[in-house]
């Protein structure tokens, strides 16, 4: 009997710890890999880099800086997405070319939001290194099509040098984009989370014929080739990589801030409530001057919302919508959780909200505001569900329309 419970506890403590050596293993990015073979990919090129301040190898040091001091290619200057290269610049505002360190930085968020073609002319690739978060609305998938398009019709290479979703690979939820419903803000008919990486990503752009059609109608196809990442596990959290996290955007300073624009990003678009823009804890606040956050949990005790802890709590915005007064508010804080649902979550607390404040879901909200909610969550349905009073089931089937079939899609792409 004793040698039987011995015999156990040996498993039980063998397979903790080989989950805690999994969990602290070096993750080695693409841009590592890429030090680690001398360069060969792109050696003797001429080279752009897609990337801003979050392209890093594992110690931190930029993607930028390591590139300027090779002498193994030509380094022609780098395409910088929305936010800037520093990722300061404010959601939507025209990013200017600068140089740094002697770069030259040239904007793919101006007007045509892509690659001039005078300067792909002059480079043999195209050379990726940013951090996406996982989220479809992010213009940084948009800026990665739109460059392998532009590459595709130019006949360049695209080099993703691949990184971690913040999110985890595991974890799927939110409808996939409807036919007809692509923007800037929704490039590519995948679902809201995805759970792919930057590199499992343009493979499938890349497969699926996302890209458009030539002059004959065939579909465009870039030269692409992904430098994948050693040590990277689908079920892994960004806090299981070990890796620092920089800034994406001026808004997502953390990985929680991820998590809370996966859940509540979407209603920011209609001015319902404040999602905590303006806070020290962005999209991880949802509340108004006027809000009874105490009836809105209630409601919730039952439900079973894995990774998210609810409670209730007050802020202060320093700016943006309700700014310098105080709001009555729901505090969102994540617990790591491979049922995460994190669209899901945040749908089913905006049907909570709606039950208690029926006012907030009557009045008519600015056009500009519907019109981007219909681009962010990729129909025009989850709007007119929301605000025609259809029942929550109806409304969290709409919010999970093409998920089953995405699952089956994106399993040929996974690179780990």
């Amino acid at each position: 009997m004793m040698n039987g419970q011995f015999r156990i506890l040996f498993i039980i403590i063998f397979l903790s710890n080989t989950i805690i050596a999994l969990s602290q293993q070096t993750i080695l990015t693409g841009i590592d890999v890429l030090q680690s073979e001398s360069f060969s990919s792109i050696s003797g090129k001429k080279i752009l880099l897609l990337s801003n301040s979050t392209g890093r190898n594992s110690n931190g040091q930029s993607t930028l800086e390591i590139l300027s001091k090779s002498n193994k290619f030509e380094f022609l200057g780098v395409l910088a997405p929305e936010h800037g290269y520093y990722t300061a610049v404010p959601a939507g505002q025209t990013i200017s070319e600068e140089t740094i360190d002697g770069i030259k930085i040239y904007s793919i968020y101006g007007s045509t939001k892509e690659p001039d073609k005078g300067l792909m002319k002059h480079a043999d690739a195209i050379v990726v290194d940013i951090q996406d978060i996982g989220v479809r609305s992010y213009t940084y998938i948009s800026s990665l099509h739109r460059t392998m398009k532009a590459a595709a019709q130019s006949g360049k290479q695209i080099i993703v040098l691949d990184r971690p979703n913040p999110i985890g690979g595991l974890i799927v939820d939110g409808n996939v984009l409807e036919q007809g419903m692509e923007s800037f803000v929704g490039a590519v008919q995948i679902p809201y989370i995805h759970g792919l990486t930057i590199g499992e990503l343009a493979l499938m752009i890349n497969d699926e014929g996302w890209l458009g059609v030539d002059a004959n109608n065939s579909a465009l196809k870039c030269d692409l080739q992904v430098i994948r990442m050693t040590g990277w596990h689908r079920w892994m959290t960004w806090e299981d990589t070990g890796l620092m996290w920089f800034p994406t955007s001026p808004h997502i300073p953390t990985p929680d801030a991820v998590r809370g624009i996966a859940c509540l990003g979407i209603y920011g678009e209609i001015g319902l409530m404040s999602i905590g823009i303006g806070s020290t804890s962005p999209f991880q606040y949802l509340g108004n001057p006027n809000f009874n956050p105490k009836a809105v949990l209630r409601i919730l005790e039952k439900e079973s919302l894995y990774g998210l802890h609810l409670s209730q709590s007050r802020f202060q915005p320093f700016y943006g919508m309700y700014s310098n007064r105080s709001i009555e508010a729901i505090l969102l804080r994540f617990t790591p959780n491979q049922n995460f649902r994190p669209y899901t979550w945040g749908l089913k607390l905006i049907l909570a909200v709606r039950e208690v404040h029926p006012d907030l879901f009557r009045s008519e909200t600015q056009r500009a505001g519907i019109d981007m909610f219909h681009k962010v969550t990729g129909t025009k349905d989850l709007y007119n569900a929301l605000f025609n009073n259809l029942p929550d089931d109806v409304i969290l089937k709409i919010a999970n329309r093409g998920v089953e079939a995405f699952i089956k899609l994106r399993s040929k792409y996974f690179l780990y």
